[in-house]
């Protein structure tokens, strides 16, 4: 059955008293911050009544709030049934991969004419950080460089449109991070591949850069579609079991 949201159960977490302006956005912004960070993991049950109560709003806000949450992908509403946090199946995550593999090509193509030698520190800045986190076999902190890394090509693009939907598009995938670092494999040819891709940078060529991140981003796609879905999650909770020795 469902695990049903409990925000206000965990001691460590401080639920908000909502004011009355703009409650809907404040509910929003709580409840999406609670999703992200995986406090209401995949399958939580959200319960408008329950939801009220532990916000201390009506259901209405918090209506608006499970609305708005739907559209960007994080809740799935169900008629007469309540919201449930989305859960991306194996066919929904390869969908996002690809949809992510055009849209950083895209990224790089336009970021790359754009490089000044302050961009190209910081970038170089983010691959020394992923290198050595790899290295010492740190992989929490190796993906939120990892991470870093895609989001100031993003960012660097210029093209807001294109980081909005970047943005998007990375809630819903942030979440399963342990499965990225799965279908990634081994954290020695990433960086490897994050060092290509930055060298093409620096030497302005947009092309090769955008190929080469293409290629990147398809090597966990290609490992999820050689996978079953319990092959999948077998990896995951290995994965689990030695981040957590």
């Amino acid at each position: 059955m469902p695990p049903e949201a409990t925000v206000q159960s965990d001691q460590n977490i401080e639920v908000p008293r909502l004011e009355n302006l703009t409650l809907s956005q404040r509910a929003h912004a709580f409840l999406r911050e609670e999703i992200l960070s995986n406090r209401l993991p995949p399958g939580t049950e959200l319960q408008e009544l329950a939801l009220s109560h532990q916000l201390g709003v009506s259901r209405g806000p918090i209506r608006e709030a499970l609305g708005r949450l739907a559209a960007e992908g994080l809740v799935t509403v169900r008629p007469r049934r309540g919201a449930v946090v989305h859960s991306l199946s194996s066919g929904e995550f390869l969908e996002a991969y690809q949809v992510r593999e055009a849209l950083e090509v895209l990224a790089v193509r336009l970021a790359v004419p754009r490089l000044g030698a302050e961009e190209l520190a910081r970038l170089q800045t983010v691959t020394d950080s992923m290198a050595s986190r790899a290295a010492t076999g740190h992989v929490t902190e190796f993906f939120e460089a990892n991470s870093l890394f895609h989001e100031t090509f993003v960012e660097l693009s210029g093209n807001e449109k294109l980081q909005e939907i970047y943005r998007r598009l990375i809630a819903q995938m942030r979440r399963y991070w342990r499965r990225s670092l799965v279908l990634r494999g081994d954290l020695g040819r990433s960086v490897s591949e994050h060092r290509a891709i930055l060298r093409a940078a620096r030497e302005g060529d947009a092309e090769r850069a955008a190929m080469l991140m293409a290629e990147h981003i398809r090597v966990p796609q290609a490992r999820l579609q050689s996978m079953t879905a319990d092959a999948l999650l077998e990896a995951e909770a290995s994965f689990d079991g030695k981040v957590n020795e």
